[in-house]
């Protein structure tokens, strides 16, 4: 699939979200009432003008500099940007002209809306496959985010290794996005409609953690994931028979990452101080620390939140001079430890 036809669908065929043919690009109903408030103050042409999958919003972002890749209309940029406050900023890319001046022409009401004595978002048009050529400062991103678009790229490798270039060290790709469970067809992949609907462009999940890995991402972290329902009988049966997921993930940029989780005997004690999550903090799908209960953690764990902006939130316990091998349940089983009752897990 080419980038004018991705432009020519978001930008000419698609006039606002009840033009999709599917479900695939529509968020769940279920959101946090704080978020809920911030996106009740957006621009009602933004929000008729988006195709999302997902939330993307992750913990601690004041003061963040963030980079929303496929940003369309600018819902998250704007919601983001709240987020962030005046002393953060929300820089959106997106290759289609007719979604940007969309956004543009909000800036002024956003920052007003949202208490701003200026705006603090701006955008840029161009690729998400070429981010080296839009003059964005390398290392200059805390959080790279992204709903739903990853799956309209043409070279997806390239989208995550130019993130990676992009983020500072300890930053995060915080993102949802389309997954099959299976590699799509050629033919499928090149039907306008199937690709333009988030579905055929979709990569296998498998495929998808190889490139992540291989782009610098190690240890990538699943955070939700739903199952899509497609919604339309005629482009079902066109899919048929693979089945697709909407899930989002946790990348972060920290080289020491080891490929599997490892037992290092340490722990982490949430402190109930991150905005709106007093009562624990979800970091992934399988690790949900209750605030003041010590929790044991891998060594990938440890570094995702001692070495990130999550730092200040935890204390930590332990260190890295003793090895005690693999987190069992966490990174994988280990041949020594089959009946062994008193294998620890941190899923």
């Amino acid at each position: 699939m080419k980038h004018e036809d991705v432009q020519t669908y978001y930008g000419e065929t698609l006039q606002s979200s009840s033009d999709l043919q599917t479900n695939a690009c529509c968020t769940p109903a279920d959101m946090p009432d704080y978020l809920k408030a911030v996106l009740s103050k957006v621009h009602d042409e933004v929000l008729t003008r988006y195709y999302g999958c997902g939330l993307i919003a992750p913990e601690a972002l004041e003061g963040a500099r963030i980079l929303d890749l496929g940003c369309g209309a600018g819902r998250d940029v704007y919601a983001l940007s709240a987020l962030v406050g005046e002393s953060g900023k929300v820089v959106g890319v997106d290759m289609t002209e007719a979604q940007l001046d969309v956004a543009r022409r909000h800036q002024d009401f956003h920052a007003e809306a949202f208490g701003h004595a200026a705006s603090n978002v701006e955008f840029h048009h161009g690729y998400i496959e070429t981010l080296d050529e839009l003059g964005l400062e390398p290392g200059s991103f805390d959080i790279i985010v992204s709903n739903c678009v990853v799956n309209l790229a043409t070279d997806k490798a390239a989208v995550l290794r130019g993130a990676y270039h992009l983020l500072k060290e300890g930053g995060e790709m915080y993102f949802s996005d389309v997954y099959a469970d299976r590699r799509v067809p050629q033919a499928m992949a090149e039907e306008e409609v199937l690709y333009g609907e988030c579905l055929s462009g979709a990569l296998y999940w498998n495929d998808f953690l190889t490139l992540a890995r291989g782009a610098g991402f190690g240890d990538p972290r699943q955070v939700t994931a739903r199952p899509l329902t497609i919604g339309n009988p005629k482009l079902e049966a066109r899919v048929a028979p693979l089945k697709f997921l909407s899930a989002t993930y946790r990348l972060f940029k920290l080289p020491a990452l080891e490929p599997a989780c490892e037992d290092y005997g340490q722990a982490v004690i949430y402190k109930g101080t991150l905005p709106n999550a007093p009562h624990g903090f979800m970091l992934d799908d399988h690790h949900y620390m209750a605030a003041g209960k010590v929790f044991p953690v891998c060594g990938n764990t440890w570094m995702m939140l001692k070495d990130t902006r999550f730092a200040p939130h935890f204390d930590f316990i332990g260190d890295f001079s003793t090895h005690y091998g693999i987190f069992e349940g966490c990174g994988g089983d280990s041949p020594f430890t089959e009946g062994d009752e008193a294998a620890q897990s941190c899923c």
